[in-house]
C-alpha cells in the first residue's frame, strides 16, 4: 500500500506502547494479547468479532480489549483504516487502578465496542501526547483521568455472568502450552495429557477460550517473541527460542499479529539518546 504508514511509541514514564496506523488494508487473524488494548478508529470502517461477538467499527468508535481477549478483524468497505491504540500492561494498569480505588485488583471491561464514544478524543490526545514527547505529569494525569472513567463506567469488577471456570483438562492445556511454547508440540501430546480425544479437545478449547489449541499456542509465542526483542535479541534467536520454525516464517507471523516486522518492534526499544522523549519505529510503503 504506497500510502502505508505504523507509527510504534514507548513512552517511558508510563510503561505504554502507542500503535499508530494509518491507510493499512491488513487482516489480523485470531489472536489474544497479554495486556489490555484502548483503541480508536479515525477512518474506516471495520469487521470486529471478540468474544464470539461480531461489530462493525466506524470513525469515532473506541474498542477495548482485555488481556486474553480472542479477537480478529478486518476491513469491510474496501477502503483503507486509520486506527491508534495504546497498549497497558497487566501491571501498569494494576498500579493505576490501585491509585484510584486504593485496591489492587485487574478490572475486567464488559463492553468491546463503544460506539461514538466521548472517550475518543482523550485517547487521542493522550495519544498524540505520547508520540510529542509532552511532560510526564500532564501525561499521568490524562492517563489516570481515563483510567478512572473506564472503570467507573465499562468496568465489571464482579460481573454479574461470570465467564464459566475452565475445566481442570483445559487450564492444563493452557498451562502447558505456556510452559513448553519453545519446544515442538503436537495435538496428540495434549490429548495423552489430558485424557481426551483430540476432536473435544479442539471443540472444548476453542469453545472456552475463544481461540484454538494452536492460534493459542502461536500468541503465547509471539508475546513472548515481543520480550526478548525489547531486550535486543536478534530475530533469528528470538525464532530459535520461541519455537518457531524459521526465522521467515517467525517475521512473516510476527507482521500478521502485530502490523511490524520483528525488526521494525525492535527498533523502538532501542537506548535514546534523550530520556525525556518516547521511543519510536516509524514505517512508511
Amino acid at each position: 500500500m504506497a500510502n502505508e504508514v505504523r507509527t510504534v511509541f514507548f513512552d517511558k514514564k508510563l510503561k505504554i506502547e502507542a500503535y499508530c496506523f494509518q491507510g493499512i488494508m491488513q487482516k489480523f487473524p485470531n489472536h489474544f494479547h497479554d495486556y489490555y488494548v484502548l483503541g480508536f478508529i479515525e477512518k474506516g470502517k471495520r469487521y470486529l468479532l471478540c468474544r464470539n461477538q461480531e461489530y462493525i467499527t466506524n470513525a469515532g468508535d473506541v474498542i477495548i480489549f482485555n488481556p486474553r481477549d480472542a479477537h480478529t478483524c478486518e476491513q469491510v468497505d474496501g477502503k483503507t483504516l486509520d486506527y491508534r491504540s495504546l497498549n497497558i500492561p497487566e501491571d501498569v494498569m494494576r498500579q493505576a487502578v490501585c491509585e484510584i480505588t486504593g485496591k489492587e485488583y485487574l478490572p475486567r471491561f464488559a463492553q468491546t465496542v463503544l460506539y461514538r464514544s466521548e472517550l475518543a478524543p482523550s485517547l487521542r490526545e493522550l495519544h498524540l501526547m505520547i508520540s510529542e514527547g509532552d511532560s510526564d505529569f500532564k501525561k499521568e494525569e490524562l492517563f489516570l483521568f481515563l483510567i478512572e472513567q473506564l472503570l467507573q463506567e465499562y468496568s465489571d469488577t464482579v460481573p454479574e455472568h461470570c465467564p464459566q471456570e475452565p475445566t481442570t483438562e483445559l487450564r492444563m492445556v493452557c498451562e502447558y502450552l505456556e510452559s513448553n511454547y519453545s519446544h515442538p508440540i503436537t495435538l496428540d501430546q495434549l490429548s495423552e495429557l489430558t485424557k481426551i480425544s483430540k476432536y473435544h479437545l479442539l471443540r472444548s478449547f476453542t469453545k472456552q477460550n475463544g481461540i484454538s489449541p494452536y492460534r493459542y499456542l502461536e500468541t503465547i509465542r509471539i508475546g513472548n517473541a515481543k520480550k526478548l526483542l525489547e531486550q535486543g535479541i536478534p530475530p533469528m534467536e528470538v525464532a530459535f527460542h520461541t519455537g518457531f520454525s524459521s526465522q521467515s516464517h517467525f517475521s512473516n507471523f510476527f507482521k500478521k499479529m502485530i502490523g511490524l516486522t520483528p525488526k521494525q518492534y525492535m527498533k523502538i526499544f532501542e537506548p535514546l539518546t534523550e530520556s525525556v522523549l518516547p521511543a519510536s519505529s516509524e514505517i512508511t510503503k
